[in-house]
């Protein structure tokens, strides 16, 4: 792979990261001060940098609590930062949860609650129903992850398994305004769907939930199954008088981050076509079919012409068969870049790059992984088999030995999954 192609995609991902930087977006939706106080809550992977760049721009009293995946914590002044497990929750989880409904109780008309919600918040804030303990939320998320499912059905199934997320945690802060900002990573920008919607009113019902495990065939213990056969509690509706007055913003968005790495492909002299702010499906399968629009273009010259970019968002998934396959390591955007591999190979000119915009997919501490025409070759010639690295789910010993793996560390903010493939 050519060192300027490599540096070119690059900048391409910095641009899109950098449209979500969270002193920028958040500098844009300062609210004015409250006659009482203000209190700071959040989840995320980059929901500490947001709460640091908040507390920069406040200049008024200030107090709350954020919480983020393990080694993504930032230190501030006024905010306490809280870590948690990710993506599998654990106890440290639940005192988050249990925090943050402590801060926003009790408070007033005149308060103001300020909500930034981001990635990877469903599930560092687990609080299960009265009854039902960690390890049943961490056995349903576990379901959820290896299912195949996609985002936005998960968060459907999560936000009826919990007393924070669905909007409870708004209800919790009323009559105090919240106005939530958030940072989406989910195909459609839907806010109730960011870190399960915690702040935000919910559409859906007990219904959509077992649909969407019917639909998906999410393997459960029988305690879930009986859970959600009974119909609980519903999260409250969008018509409820505790979100009056309320506001929520999508400060930062794949579509967003795709527009600057549109901007950014045009100062560096390339055309560039998004594909999809919102591509979603099983990684691999994504992946074939983004090669084989390459393989047109590259051999017919349509439905886009040469030189060009193709850029694409949203967040697929990997689906285990079996738990062996559990041993794989990898993830989403690792598997999508072997599955384009073997679709682009032998292909001239052709580079692509996917990550996650967060700066880590998966199990492994790699955001993602470049490929070209010559990738499967060298696996081949590395003693792998990139079918069988496929087959496994592990994509990243593959990446790895060949020295294309991309690791830019965590970002400071999450707005889902960035691809672009340059043909030159």
């Amino acid at each position: 792979m050519k060192p300027e192609h490599k540096a070119l995609l690059t900048s391409l991902f910095e641009a899109a990261v950098g449209a979500a930087d969270p002193d920028r977006i958040i500098s844009e939706h300062i609210p004015e001060r409250p006659k009482g106080r203000t209190v700071v809550i959040g989840a995320g992977k980059g929901a500490a940098q947001l709460a640091r760049a908040f507390e920069r721009k406040w200049d008024g009293p200030l107090e709350g609590a954020v919480v983020t995946r393990y080694g993504f914590g930032v230190v501030c002044e006024r905010i306490t930062v809280l870590e948690a497990r990710h993506p599998v929750p654990d106890e440290n989880g639940i005192v988050a949860a249990k925090h943050m409904l402590g801060l926003v109780s009790g408070l007033g008309p005149d308060d103001l609650v300020v909500a930034l919600m981001c990635g990877g918040g469903s599930a560092l804030l687990p609080s299960p129903p009265d009854g039902f303990l960690l390890k049943h939320e961490i056995e349903l998320n576990q379901a959820l992850l290896t299912s195949g499912a996609p985002i936005s059905a998960m968060n459907v199934i999560r936000k009826h398994f919990s007393t924070i997320k669905g909007g409870r945690l708004a209800m919790a802060a009323s009559p105090a305004k919240v106005i939530s900002l958030i940072v989406s990573d989910v195909p459609g920008d839907d806010p109730a769907q960011v870190a399960s919607g915690p702040t935000v009113a919910d559409e859906t019902t007990f219904q959509d939930a077992q649909k969407a495990l019917k639909t998906y065939e999410i393997k459960l213990p029988s305690w879930a199954w009986d859970y959600f056969a009974s119909g609980h509690v519903e999260a409250p509706r969008p018509g409820n008088c505790a979100f009056d007055g309320n506001e929520v913003k999508i400060v930062a968005s794949a579509k967003l981050s795709l527009g600057a790495a549109v901007a950014e492909a045009q100062k560096k002299g390339f055309d560039s076509v998004i594909l999809s702010d919102c591509v979603e499906g099983e990684s691999r399968d994504v992946g074939t079919d983004q090669g084989a629009i390459v393989r047109n273009v590259c051999l017919h010259g349509h439905p886009y012409s040469k030189p060009t970019i193709l850029l694409s968002g949203g967040e697929t998934t990997v689906t285990f068969s079996n738990r062996s396959q559990l041993k794989g390591r990898g993830g989403p955007n690792t598997e999508f870049m072997l599955g384009l591999a073997i679709s682009i190979d032998g292909l001239e000119n052709v580079c692509a790059l996917a990550a996650d915009t967060d700066g880590i997919d998966g199990s492994e501490d790699n955001a993602g992984a470049f490929a070209d025409g010559t990738t499967r070759m060298r696996l081949a010639k590395a003693g792998l088999n990139p079918q069988r690295l496929l087959q496994e789910h592990n994509a990243w010993e593959g990446f790895q030995r060949i020295g294309d793996l991309f690791v830019p560390g965590p970002t400071g903010t999450n707005v889902n999954d960035f691809r672009a493939i340059l043909i030159a």
